[in-house]
């Protein structure tokens, strides 16, 4: 109830966004409330609301971009520290953390075929933490390396930055030279 709460409460304040074309919509009454793998269909309305077809008695106050929401469910007080997600809310209570999916329920039912992106796994590689010239490269091809142990040094706005192994491996292959100038992200080298 909280998260379909919030979520109306942001939706509400895009649609007061000038500029808009069209008509300015109500927020979704209907929302879809996921929480790990339960699923919840949300509606909220003037007078009341529902939870899967239940009654809660929600009071409650948020403002977009508040860290705290300070509500009553029934006569039970529940603080929640709630940060916005790119669809939903990271949500904190009691000492549990929960990644809540909040969805106009219009929306929801095309959520199965919104797959998450998973990012690479990207930990063996060195790659350069911003724009600068490599200015010495500690190990070659073939060398075992230690977490923590500095592999290459990196300049960048007249500042040596010195890159650490992150964790324990052979280096696989040298994929820069000490002199070359590296841009964001540029692969220094690869590890086993």
């Amino acid at each position: 109830a909280i998260g379909a709460f919030a979520g109306a409460a942001h939706a509400d304040r895009a649609r007061r966004i000038d500029n808009q074309l069209g008509d300015r919509l109500d927020p979704p009454a209907e929302w879809q409330v996921k929480i790990g793998d339960s699923i919840q269909s949300v509606i909220l309305s003037e007078e009341a609301i529902s939870v899967d077809g239940k009654e809660v008695e929600l009071s409650a106050e948020y403002t977009p971009g508040d860290g705290l929401i300070e509500a009553t469910i029934g006569d039970e007080p529940l603080i929640v520290k709630i940060k916005k997600t790119t669809s939903g809310f990271a949500m904190n209570t009691r000492g549990a953390r929960f990644e809540v999916r909040v969805l106009p329920q219009s929306i929801a039912q095309h959520a199965v075929h919104m797959i998450e992106k998973i990012p690479p796994d990207l930990s063996k590689y060195l790659l350069c933490p911003m724009p600068g010239l490599l200015v010495a490269l500690h190990v070659g091809e073939g060398d075992t390396v230690e977490e923590g142990q500095p592999l290459a040094v990196v300049e960048a706005m007249k500042m040596e930055n010195i890159l650490r192994a992150e964790k324990n491996g052979v280096v696989k292959s040298i994929e820069a030279a000490q002199g070359d100038s590296l841009a964001v992200d540029a692969i220094i080298l690869e590890l086993e």
